[in-house]
C-alpha cells in the first residue's frame, strides 16, 4: 500500500475509533444523569459490544501493519500524524495483549458496577457492592499480568492516567507535601483566628443555585453552545467532541458551596476540552494529555480562582442577589475567609484546599496495598476507617461516608486518585508563571475579567490536547519539571494570611 494510502487508511480507522468513543460517552452520560435503572443491564451489554468493536479496531492485524509502516524511520509525517501514531501504537502494544472478549466482559462489569455502587452508597450497603469490586480488581490484576509489570503492579496502572509517573516518584512528592503541610495544618488548628462559617448553614434555594452556577460558568468563558449543565450523584465532565463538553453537578439544599465549587471544578475540565486546537478535532489527540494535567485545570479554577479573595470581591454582591436576605450581613471578606476554612472532614469532594491532599494520599496508599500487598476487598472498610483516624483524626460513621463515597473504583479507575494531587501541584506551578506573565491578573480577576487567564491557559495548555506529554506541558509552561514546592508556597502564604499566623 502506498504511503499516502497507508496514512489515509490509518486516519479512517482512528477517526472511526474516535466516533465510537463519542457515542460511548453519550451512553455513559445518559446512564449517570437519569437513565432508568431497569434499563442498565441491557444498556451495559450494548456499551460492552460497542466498546469491544472499538477495541478490536485498535488491536487488529490491519492496525498493526499500518503502525509498522508509519513508524518506520523514513516515513515523513506531519507533527499531528506522528504524535497520533505514537499514541495509538502505545495503546496497540498494550492492548494487543488483552483478549477482546476479556475486555468486553470487563466493560459490561464496570458499567453495571457503577449503577450498583450508586445504590449501595445510597443504602450504606458495602456488601452489595463488594462482589463487583472484587471482580473489577481481579480483572485489573489479570490485565497487569498480560501487559507486563512496570516496576510494581500499581505502577502499571498509574501509567494509564499519568504517563511516566511511578509510585516511587509519588512517594517523594507526597512526602514533601506532608513535611510542609502537616505542620501548617497543626498551626491552623491552634490558631485563635478561625473564620466564621455560620452563614453557610441553613437552606439555599436549589433554583437559585442553578442560576448562579450558570452565571459563573458564563463568566469563566464556558460555551453553553458547546456544552450543557445537568445533575448527577457525583459531579463529572464528559468531553464528547470539541463542540460538546458536558458538565454535571449536584445541588444540596443545605449546602451552598457543594454545587458552587463542584460546578467551577467541572467547568475547568470543560474549558480544557472546549479550547483544544480545532486541527485536532475528530482525532484521538482531541483530549487532555493526562488526568494530572486535566485535574490541574479543574483544581486551578475551583481553588486558585474560585476561592480567591479578588474573585469574591467581584462576585459576592451577585451571589447575595441570588439569595435575598440570606447573606445581607456578610461581607465579601467574611465569605472569602468562610469558604477557605480548614476543617478535617470525611468527604473528599467537600474537603478544604489544605487537607484535600491527605484524602488523596489515603486512597493512594490503599490502592498500593490492593495491588502490591494483597489487601482484600473484605478488609477495605476497616483499613479505610483506620487511615482516616490516623491522618485526619476522624472516623467514618458508616461506609457511605467512607469507602463507598467515590465512584472511581466502580469504573475500575485504579491509579486515578493521585491525579488530583498532581493536578494541585501542576496548577500551583502554572499559576506562579501566570502571576508573573500577566501582571494585571489580580486586578482583572477583581474586575470579573477572567478571559485573559483563560486565553493564557488556552495558549499554554488547552490548545495542545495530547500533542504534548504532561512532562512537556509543565516544562514548556514553567521551564522546570514538576515541583511540590509551588503548591506548598501557595498554601502557606494563603493560610498564614487567612488565619493570621
Amino acid at each position: 500500500m502506498p504511503a499516502t494510502e497507508t496514512l489515509k487508511r490509518f486516519r479512517e480507522i482512528t477517526r472511526l475509533m474516535k466516533q465510537y468513543e463519542e457515542i460511548l460517552g453519550v451512553a455513559y452520560w445518559d446512564m449517570r444523569t437519569g437513565a432508568p435503572r431497569k434499563g442498565i443491564p441491557l444498556r451495559s451489554e450494548a456499551v460492552g459490544a460497542l466498546s469491544a468493536e472499538s477495541f478490536r479496531l485498535s488491536v487488529s492485524d490491519e492496525m498493526g501493519e499500518l503502525l509498522e509502516k508509519l513508524s518506520s524511520p523514513g516515513e515523513a509525517l506531519s507533527r499531528i500524524d506522528r504524535r497520533l501514531v505514537e499514541e495509538v501504537k502505545k495503546d496497540y502494544d498494550r492492548n494487543r495483549k488483552l483478549p477482546p472478549e476479556l475486555y468486553r466482559e470487563y466493560v459490561v462489569l464496570t458499567t453495571q458496577a457503577e449503577a450498583v455502587w450508586e445504590e449501595a452508597k445510597e443504602n450504606n450497603d458495602f456488601p452489595a457492592f463488594a462482589p463487583y469490586l472484587e471482580k473489577i480488581i481481579d480483572y485489573n490484576r489479570r490485565f497487569i499480568e498480560l501487559w507486563g509489570v512496570k516496576g510494581t503492579p500499581y505502577d502499571t496502572l498509574l501509567d494509564l492516567y499519568e504517563p511516566g509517573m511511578s509510585a516511587a516518584e509519588l512517594d517523594r512528592l507526597f512526602g514533601e507535601l506532608r513535611s510542609r503541610l502537616v505542620p501548617l495544618a497543626e498551626a491552623i488548628a491552634q490558631s485563635g483566628n478561625k473564620p466564621d462559617t455560620s452563614f453557610l448553614e441553613g437552606t439555599f434555594d436549589k433554583e437559585a443555585q442553578k442560576a448562579f452556577s450558570k452565571f459563573i460558568l458564563n463568566e469563566m468563558g464556558y460555551d453553553f453552545e458547546a456544552g450543557r449543565l445537568d445533575e448527577s450523584v457525583h459531579p463529572f465532565m464528559t468531553g464528547l467532541n470539541l463542540g460538546d463538553a458536558r458538565i454535571t453537578t449536584r445541588y444540596l439544599s443545605n449546602d451552598l458551596t457543594f454545587a458552587l465549587f463542584g460546578t467551577i471544578h467541572e467547568g475547568g475540565h470543560a474549558l480544557y476540552e472546549q479550547n483544544i486546537d480545532p486541527e485536532l478535532g475528530g482525532t484521538l489527540l482531541a483530549g487532555g494529555t493526562s488526568m494530572g494535567i486535566h485535574e490541574s485545570q479543574s483544581r486551578l479554577w475551583e481553588n486558585m480562582i474560585g476561592r480567591r479573595r479578588g474573585f469574591w470581591q467581584r462576585y459576592f454582591p451577585e451571589l447575595s442577589k441570588h439569595f435575598p436576605g440570606r447573606l445581607d450581613n456578610i461581607t465579601a471578606e467574611d465569605f472569602y475567609r468562610g469558604i477557605n476554612v480548614v476543617q478535617p472532614g470525611l468527604i473528599r469532594i467537600e474537603a478544604d484546599e489544605l487537607t484535600y491532599n491527605l484524602h488523596i494520599m489515603i486512597r493512594y496508599e490503599i490502592e498500593k496495598m490492593l495491588f502490591n500487598e494483597g489487601l482484600t476487598v473484605r478488609e477495605l472498610p476497616e483499613v479505610w476507617n483506620a487511615k482516616y483516624k490516623e491522618a485526619l483524626g476522624i472516623e467514618p460513621p458508616n461506609d457511605s461516608a467512607g469507602v463507598l463515597q467515590d465512584t472511581h473504583w466502580s469504573g475500575g479507575a485504579f491509579g486515578y486518585f493521585p491525579s488530583y494531587s498532581l493536578g494541585n501541584m501542576y496548577a500551583a506551578q502554572m499559576m506562579d508563571v501566570a502571576n508573573r506573565e500577566l501582571p494585571k491578573l489580580e486586578e482583572q480577576i477583581g474586575a470579573g475579567q477572567l478571559h485573559p487567564l483563560k486565553d493564557w491557559l488556552k495558549e499554554k495548555v488547552y490548545r495542545h490536547g495530547k500533542l504534548l506529554q504532561p512532562a512537556e506541558i509543565i516544562q514548556s509552561v514553567s521551564g522546570r519539571p514538576l515541583q511540590s514546592s509551588y503548591l506548598c508556597d501557595y498554601l502557606e502564604a494563603k493560610y498564614q494570611d487567612i488565619y493570621r499566623l
